[in-house]
């Protein structure tokens, strides 16, 4: 009778198939690890050298693609989006005049510490160096306007630059990060394997600060007389807005904004004293002046900002919050340096501080405040251009709203005249003042927040050059 169980023949080597590593080229190598990086939306401007990563995107239904005319226009885009939501964005273009054309975003990205990824194509790596057509040296050109930068030599360091990229763009001081991609490395294929873990011995910001200078901090504050918080735009890259209303409404310290921070105090706050420098106002520079301590919490002390700076607050002790050590001391004598991640340091310090005796300093800057608002002519013959404002505030007072700008005179009358009352709420090119920024910036924060309204003021001059 026949055996029940059948016997298993052996597998000849015939039938035996070696598994191979599944591989992809580089340009889906790109595109997966920006969906490791959660990127819902790419500003890029397609052409030679970087088709096949556009090939790659145009397959693609978890990435959005926004095709600006201009790749300049295409890095503000990202940088709007970038500044409205605090992730990094993401702008994409060509080698050669296309690379280039996106120097001036990231110029303005890196002084205004914007986390931004710039991904261009380049020539073929066996041109590299030979002045083959549309070839530029990116990483020549980029160095001192972005934070970090790359040229790719090996299909397979694709993923891991990238990770790196977004980590040194959106860690530290935030900043532009630069990635050229030679073109036949895109078509080459590749096992992805996406770094879960990234070590970098050379690149380590420190966030937590160190708890005995924060302990002296607090015996500052508890002996000023004239004491001003000075809130610059490392503390909405912090995302330090929460904390820093609470140490106002804690201690009662008289504030004052740089441009890049507008908003964070809400602007009918009454310890607001509204923009400090050049166009700020006449209560927050004389503030300024009479002040005997200062508590800069992430301002760079622009020049816009101090002036001379033989002159600039003489009476005051400076304790400056940054998370870039460099920034500290560089421009103004400090005495008491806090280097660290200015939301968490501000969640040591908060629980410590206490009130200061400095109610005469608070009467005296309040009546200050009323003598001198900025105000203007109402006029019935023509409308002036605070009067504008005036009627932007009264249409957009119960709507969730975004304002970008373009740069100049129109610039701040907005940051005069707005009333602001949150972070991420007023977009500008602060360091480069770049002309042409507010527009497309506009369009990075739509995208960014659908359900805003985004305003964008612009001169006409502005206006035309990204139009």
């Amino acid at each position: 009778m026949p055996s029940a169980t059948k016997t298993k023949k052996k597998n000849t080597s015939k039938e035996v198939k070696k598994k191979r590593p599944t591989t992809v080229t580089g340009a889906q190598i790109v595109v997966e690890s920006l969906k490791k990086e959660n990127t819902e939306v790419v500003f890029g401007y397609p052409g030679g050298s970087i088709i096949p990563v556009f090939d790659a995107l145009y397959g693609d239904t978890d990435v959005k693609l926004v095709l600006p005319r201009h790749e300049q226009a295409g890095g503000h885009e990202a940088e709007g989006y970038a500044r409205a939501t605090g992730k990094v964005g993401v702008v994409i273009t060509t080698g050669g005049p296309g690379a280039t054309n996106l120097t001036t975003a990231l110029a303005d990205a890196y002084m205004d510490s914007t986390p931004l990824v710039a991904i261009s194509g380049q020539v073929k790596t066996f041109l590299i160096g030979t002045d083959a057509f549309q070839e530029a040296d990116m990483i020549g050109i980029s160095y001192g306007i972005t934070k970090h930068n790359y040229l790719i030599k090996d299909v397979r360091d694709i993923a891991k630059t990238i990770k790196e990229a977004f980590h040194i763009a959106s860690t530290g001081r935030p900043g532009p990060v630069h990635i050229s991609i030679p073109v036949d490395l895109q078509t080459q294929e590749a096992k992805f394997e996406y770094p879960q873990e990234l070590k970098m011995r050379t690149y380590n910001p420190t966030y937590k600060a160190n708890k005995a200078q924060i302990k002296k901090a607090c015996e500052y504050v508890a002996a000023a007389k004239k004491p001003i918080i000075l809130v610059g735009g490392g503390a909405y890259m912090s995302g330090a807005e929460k904390e820093i209303n609470e140490l106002i409404s804690k201690t009662q310290i008289p504030t004052t904004s740089t441009l890049m921070a507008l908003g964070i105090v809400p602007s009918n706050k009454k310890a607001c004293l509204g923009m400090l420098g050049m166009h700020g106002t006449v209560t927050a520079n004389k503030a300024m002046g009479e002040a005997d301590l200062i508590l800069n919490i992430g301002a760079r002390f622009d020049d816009r900002v101090t002036g001379d700076t033989k002159t600039f607050a003489k009476k005051a002790k400076v304790i400056h919050f940054d998370i870039d050590p460099s920034s500290i001391g560089k421009v103004v004598d400090t005495q008491l340096p806090v280097v660290g991640d200015a939301k968490q340091a501000l969640q040591e310090l908060l629980p410590m501080v206490k009130k200061p005796s400095i109610e005469a300093w608070r009467k005296k800057l309040q009546k200050m405040k009323e003598e001198h608002p900025i105000h203007y002519r109402d006029s019935s013959q023509a409308i002036g251009p605070q009067q504008l404002f005036t009627e932007v505030n009264r249409a957009t007072k119960n709507i969730k709203t975004i304002f970008t700008t373009e740069v100049g005179q129109h610039q701040m009358w907005a940051a005069q005249m707005l009333e602001l009352d949150r972070p991420r709420q007023f977009i500008t090119s602060g360091g480069l003042g770049t002309m042409g920024f507010g527009f497309p910036a506009a369009i990075g924060a739509q995208f960014a927040d659908p359900d805003a309204t985004v305003v964008c003021i612009a001169g006409d001059g502005s206006f035309q050059m990204n139009a």
